[in-house]
């Protein structure tokens, strides 16, 4: 027959081994899921964020786009206006008034800010 299994002395020196080891455990997989969490959250906004940025780049180059077609337009104005050609292709365009709709806008666009 085995032996009779007799009580250990010390016994809750064990089981304070195994409380203190618990709670570290407890508390480092808190630690944990707090970190992933926050990984996670910070990856989220740095996500929105790009695409925030993404738009808006493309809002700009689609304003690069439209000013650079003005610049055009006004330099082909300006070169034929200097020019004073007979066959100007903006024959008949009131320059003057063209100018004053364009410092009527701009002041309309100072005040409208």
């Amino acid at each position: 027959m085995p032996p009779e299994k007799r009580p250990k002395r010390g016994l809750s020196d064990a089981d304070d081994e195994d409380d203190d080891y618990r709670k570290r455990r407890d508390r480092n997989n808190e630690a944990v899921k707090k970190s992933r969490f926050k990984s996670k959250q910070r990856t989220q906004e740095t996500f929105t964020r790009v695409n925030k940025l993404k738009a808006e780049n493309q809002m700009l180059e689609e304003k690069v786009k439209t000013l650079t077609k003005d610049l055009q337009f006004l330099k082909d104005l300006f070169l034929e206006y200097a020019s004073n050609s007979q066959n100007s292709k903006f024959a008949g365009l009131d320059l003057e008034k063209l100018l004053e709709d364009v410092q009527d806008d701009k002041k309309v666009g100072k005040s409208g800010k």
